[in-house]
């Protein structure tokens, strides 16, 4: 079967934060917007159909989670990256960002140290800053537009109060899939100094060309010891508004100091579709998201190519994962206010402002690419037109 994801499908109306509520984020709605990391594509049909028929019961009580459902995940981890986990590791969370939060409180205690590599997912600071723990900055390190851990800057800030760093991977808003090596290094740092791995993984499954998303987890048994890793669906399969992820980890310790938080905040509930929907995207997927890796790696080319020849000023990273661009616009000269003026008030195009995700990301923008060609293109046309008008 092949899927249309050219098709533009109207979102106003539907109350979605992208389309009808980019005023929160902008001050005004009469933006392209290509900000919120959700796509602008139908689920996959089986997906769809699958939610329809439960709801088509009629009754929406208190759902469990069966053993079908903890198969699935299993099975999809396996088949997609060759993570061998047993039922007995899954613990729950409505989402991945909710599940970082109570893995903070459970992991740590209010005044410990939390580091995250910024640039990066602009929530995590929200988790440290909101359960009481203290930030610790370890910056990526940026060469030609291509970003590494840096691993020395690591060994130097962490000390005995350090007890958690949150690894984003794929990383956001950056794009890199971290290498083997890289995982490596960062697994040995953690063991020497007692820290435990936060790993976010919800981008682990939109990953490009030769690239592969190695589980932080799968690289040796004792890193696995120490991790606790973040899956769902819902960046994979548009899935985000049906709260239902993953945590995973092989030590019963950690999972059991997880789950009692998780208990303690009253976050262990199932969402009825939710279930319905993880468990039919990973059984049955697979052929649409090869599909749409494809369609989203068309679009990342073309919009590339296009600015190397219309807007040389600007770099773009190159993308091994997730289906965000991450754009440098440092060399136009143009403040950040200035550049927000630009995008915003004359080209009209919802990029979302790289400062948000750290002072390592001002001048820098970050674009969603999960979206018809064709919203692509008039992103790039508006782009332009601005452009000359300067």
């Amino acid at each position: 079967m092949k899927y249309d994801f050219d098709r533009v499908i109207e979102r106003r109306g539907t109350n979605c934060i992208k389309w009808d509520h980019a005023d929160l984020f902008f001050g005004r709605n009469d933006l392209l917007p290509m900000w919120v990391a959700d796509m602008d594509f139908e689920s996959p049909p089986e997906v769809v159909e699958a939610i329809v028929s439960r709801a088509k019961h009629g009754i929406y009580g208190y759902t469990a989670r069966s053993k079908a459902y903890h198969e699935s995940i299993v099975n999809w981890l396996y088949r997609r990256h060759g993570w061998k986990i047993k039922e007995e590791w899954i613990a729950h969370a409505p989402g991945v960002v909710a599940a970082v939060h109570i893995a903070i409180m459970a992991l740590s205690h209010p005044g410990d140290r939390v580091v995250v590599q910024t640039p990066v997912y602009y929530p995590f600071f929200k988790a440290i800053k909101e359960t009481g723990r203290q930030m610790i900055l370890n910056p990526l390190k940026e060469s030609d537009g291509r970003y590494s851990m840096d691993f020395e800057d690591l060994e130097r800030k962490v000390d005995s109060r350090t007890k958690i760093i949150i690894l984003c991977s794929p990383h956001n808003p950056v794009g890199r899939v971290w290498r083997r090596d890289e995982l490596s290094r960062l697994g040995e740092i953690c063991l020497n100094r007692n820290i435990k791995i936060i790993s976010d993984e919800i981008h682990s499954d939109l990953v490009f060309g030769n690239n592969k998303h190695i589980p932080t987890a799968m690289i040796s048994d004792e890193v696995s010891s120490i991790t606790l890793t973040c899956v769902a669906p819902s960046k994979t399969f548009n899935l985000a508004g049906l709260s239902s992820a993953a945590v995973i980890s092989s030590s019963s310790e950690l999972l059991g100091e997880y789950s009692s938080m998780m208990s303690t905040v009253g976050a262990g509930m199932s969402n009825v579709f939710g279930t319905v929907a993880l468990e039919t995207a990973y059984n049955n997927g697979e052929r649409w998201l090869e599909q749409l890796l494809e369609y989203i790696n068309g679009n990342f080319v073309y919009m590339r190519d296009f600015l190397k020849t219309n807007f040389p000023e600007l770099r773009v990273a190159d993308l091994e994962g997730t289906y965000l661009a991450w754009i440098d616009f440092r060399n136009t000269g143009m403040s950040v206010e200035e550049l927000r003026s630009f995008l915003y008030e004359k080209a009209k195009v919802g990029f979302e402002d790289g400062s948000i995700f750290g002072e390592e990301g001002e001048g820098f923008m970050r674009v969603n690419l999960a979206c018809p060609r064709a919203i692509v293109e008039e992103a790039m046309k508006r782009l332009i037109t601005a452009r000359k008008s300067e």
